[in-house]
């Protein structure tokens, strides 16, 4: 295949992702955070930019993270930020990252992604993300509407991605108002309780939240911050690898939370 300009797949990426408009954490930085000499031979998706993931990246390519490189903010470029920074260079791979934009994507985003994955249609959005409607809610499909029918329909969508999934059996034994809100979203429960819906899916969350559940009468399964958001990075990359002529790949480095 012919490498494709990566000036041409970010500027695409950006007004894809409306990388510019989605609001964010400051050190998000989403968008294109290490460029290469301007080649991108193939595409690897990958949840974190971890020193793990980067090592497996082929040289040439574009690697796409849902986590970035600098979550920890403006530090000096020494020790682990210095030996990823220079695996990236070394190798002439190019990182882009995208987190709250494609969480809520509607085409290729974490929540619709696993809404389909588990026969949802998606019905609405709710729960508030400095001004974004983040999660997607839909009626459960007549083969999961037993609560623990839903539960492993969860672990057969996330597959070997993930710990398996956990059910705080707060609301009712037979489900129907589903929400997904991917990643560590407990602390979203209340959202999903506002919204009318009766169960709520999301990766994790606090402690408190098991109490959250139970006395607002909600359904809450936790099924990974990891395994929920290997979705979208997918989705993405096989989105750019279509649309560039581009080979792309899943890089799997679970972090078991």
């Amino acid at each position: 295949m012919t490498p494709a300009p990566l000036t041409d797949i970010v500027a695409y990426a950006d007004e894809f992702l409306r990388i510019r408009q989605v609001a964010d954490e400051r050190n998000a930085v989403n968008g294109l955070q290490v460029e290469n000499s301007g080649s991108v031979s193939s595409i690897v998706a990958a949840v974190d930019a971890s020193q793990a993931t980067i090592a497996g990246v082929p040289p040439g390519s574009l690697l796409v993270v849902h986590h970035g490189l600098l979550w920890d903010g403006n530090v000096p470029l020494t020790g682990r930020r210095f030996r990823r920074v220079a695996a990236l260079l070394e190798n002439d791979v190019a990182l882009y990252s995208s987190h709250i934009p494609l969480d809520l994507h509607p085409e290729v985003g974490n929540n619709v992604v696993l809404a389909d994955r588990l026969g949802i249609e998606v019905e609405g959005w709710f729960g508030d993300y400095k001004g974004s409607p983040i999660g997607v809610w839909g009626f459960a499909p007549a083969r999961v509407t037993a609560r623990e029918a839903l539960l492993s329909e969860v672990n057969h969508a996330l597959g070997t991605f993930g710990p398996g999934a956990r059910l705080i059996a707060g609301g009712p034994e037979r489900v129907s108002r589903v929400g997904i809100i991917t990643g560590g979203a407990g602390n979203m429960i209340g959202e999903a309780r506002s919204a009318g819906l009766d169960t709520y899916i999301t990766g994790e969350g606090p402690h408190h939240t098991y109490f959250d559940a139970v006395e607002w009468g909600l359904n809450v399964i936790y099924a990974g911050h990891y395994a929920t958001e290997t979705l979208g990075v997918q989705a993405l990359a096989s989105h750019l690898g279509e649309r560039f002529d581009l080979e792309w790949e899943f890089h799997d480095h679970p972090t078991g939370l």
